[in-house]
């Protein structure tokens, strides 16, 4: 896939699995493939600077266009540049649509066909979108990646309600396709279905024929999934979606950022992935490790002065002990956030980067054996 101002590159695709590694260009640089986003809802990536971000080797940031729409607005980012600009980050940015968290308020909005209505979490204020309202404002946002705005059934969900929204989900991508016209802006359709395959195939045969239009799409994210269903459910679900999905294009799974859910993933052929666990579950204490999942609440450290992860070569496993991250933690000190959040994302980064060595090197499948039976891999 090529256009004016994006071009996906697959360099190499692993010879028992279909994992794949090689490059997605954007107007404000490159992504590897695969690849794990750190999560900036509001224009930030919590405890951390962009100059933190770039010295970990972030390549792509992702950003929230309902949470910004109601603060600080798009038209004060537009003015000022668009996010890169206000943000002070050059390197690339997708913006979700905002639909996820849109319908996660469910007892606050109105859904028709046409569009969505809701409540702020702000204000209570009440605010209409249709496709064409979020094209505009995520075109004011002036991501290099954008998201079409969809329906998102919650789970458990009956089938009848999840045909409807992959019925409105794939309508709304034609709308979004039509009323995007920004070269410098590449738009992903979400394939929807729950966990229902018929539902998810019905998804991709319906964004493939607006594809087939010539209005293409420059990628697809796959989306509902990592929302309660079981872990197995959704590895045997996505199977079929990934394999179906254009090979050209690059396919983002959104919200799942467990480290053996994304190498579970990659190995079925996804690229992208985006979550907040992360961030959100080193605020809490809570790590990745060689060990596996560590807590550092647990009085067990207490007097621990070995490095967080002897394995890692992150700046705060290089620099203080289990013990003094504890001391921070129980002492509820901001630098906690910070040293746990730059742990953990290095983490997934790294792990990002030794499949895409991995894969080069065709030995993903090895990798991911090696993985699944070492003690870092997660519990469900």
């Amino acid at each position: 896939m090529s256009s004016s101002s994006f071009e996906f590159a697959v360099q190499a695709t692993d010879k028992t699995t279909h994992a794949r590694w090689g490059v997605f260009s954007t107007p404000h640089g490159q992504i590897s493939i695969p690849n794990f986003m750190p999560v900036g809802t509001h224009a930030t990536v919590k405890a951390l600077t962009v100059e933190q971000l770039e010295q970990l080797g972030v390549d792509v940031l992702l950003a929230n266009a309902y949470h910004l729409y109601l603060r600080p607005g798009t038209a004060l980012i537009a003015k000022a540049g668009g996010l890169h600009d206000f943000m002070n980050w050059q390197r690339p940015i997708l913006t979700d649509s905002g639909g996820f968290q849109i319908f996660s308020l469910a007892d606050t909005l109105k859904l028709d066909d046409d569009g969505v209505s809701f409540a702020s979490i702000i204000d209570g204020s009440r605010h209409r979108w249709t496709p064409e309202d979020n094209m505009r404002i995520q075109n004011e946002l002036g991501a290099d990646i954008i998201m079409q705005l969809d329906e998102c059934p919650p789970y458990p969900a009956e089938h009848g309600q999840v045909a409807t929204a992959v019925r409105r989900s794939a309508d709304w991508a034609r709308r979004c396709r039509l009323a995007q016209t920004d070269s410098r802006q590449a738009l992903f359709a979400i394939n929807q279905g729950g966990v229902y395959n018929d539902l998810r195939q019905e998804s991709i045969q319906r964004l493939l024929e607006i594809d087939a239009t010539g209005a293409g799409f420059e990628g697809f994210g796959i989306g509902g999934y990592s929302v309660g269903e079981p872990h197995e459910v959704m590895i045997d679900s996505l199977a079929g979606v990934a394999d179906a999905l254009p090979a050209d294009r690059p396919r983002y799974l959104m919200g799942v950022g467990n480290p053996t859910s994304l190498l579970r993933s990659i190995a079925l052929g996804v690229d992208l992935f985006d979550c907040v666990l992360p961030t959100r579950t080193a605020r809490m204490g809570s790590v990745f490790s060689s060990e596996g999942r560590l807590n550092l609440r647990n009085a067990r450290f207490a007097d621990d002065l070995n490095p967080l992860d002897p394995q890692c070569s992150c700046p705060t496993c290089a620099k203080y002990s289990r013990a003094y991250l504890r001391h921070l933690i129980m002492s509820r000190e901001i630098l906690s956030s910070v040293l746990l959040s730059i742990h953990n994302l290095h983490y997934l980064l790294e792990l990002m980067r030794q499949a895409r060595i991995a894969i080069s090197e065709a030995r993903f499948s090895s990798f991911l054996s090696d993985w699944e039976n070492s003690p870092a891999v997660d519990d469900f």
